[in-house]
């Protein structure tokens, strides 16, 4: 059985970048910071953790994205894990990342508080998604499934 899913909540660290491929398709490039706070065992404070995570979206989500989206803005991902794979060119050594292609992109309202399940459009939280990136020459739309599910936290 094969399950890849993944789920990121947080703001972006810089602005879209947005681009097309040769058969038309728009990709655009984000990068997500995502916070955790918790406390060690017997601690009083709480300690802070930021992940860093690139991802890629695809279509017209990718399109809707760059024309939406901005430095510091809240968002909601689901996708899938891609390890990405190249050769360094000034070292010859292979490098990897792992980033995330996104099936579904959330706007969060600013202050990074979900107003409502991904594909909820009240108070300014709106999603829209494909499930895969298109075969080359395709199309990519968002798809009018919605998810009424909270956010788990």
């Amino acid at each position: 059985m094969e399950f890849n899913k993944v789920f990121i909540v947080g703001n972006l660290t810089r602005d879209p970048e947005l681009r097309m491929i040769p058969s038309g398709t728009a990709v655009c490039n984000l990068g997500i910071a995502s916070n955790r706070k918790y406390k060690r065992d017997g601690a009083s404070e709480f300690q802070e953790e930021t992940t860093f995570v690139d991802v890629t979206v695809w279509g017209r989500q990718a399109e809707i994205s760059n024309q939406y989206l901005s430095k510091g803005s809240g968002v909601l991902i689901e996708g899938r894990l891609k390890t990405d794979q190249w050769q360094d060119k000034e070292t010859g050594k292979n490098r990897s990342k792992l980033t995330v292609v996104a099936d579904r992109v959330n706007f969060m309202p600013r202050g990074g508080q979900a107003s409502g399940g991904a594909g909820n459009s009240r108070e300014g939280s709106q999603s829209f998604g494909n499930e895969s990136p298109p075969a080359a020459g395709g199309s990519s739309f968002p798809q009018g499934e919605t998810y009424n599910d909270e956010v788990p936290f």
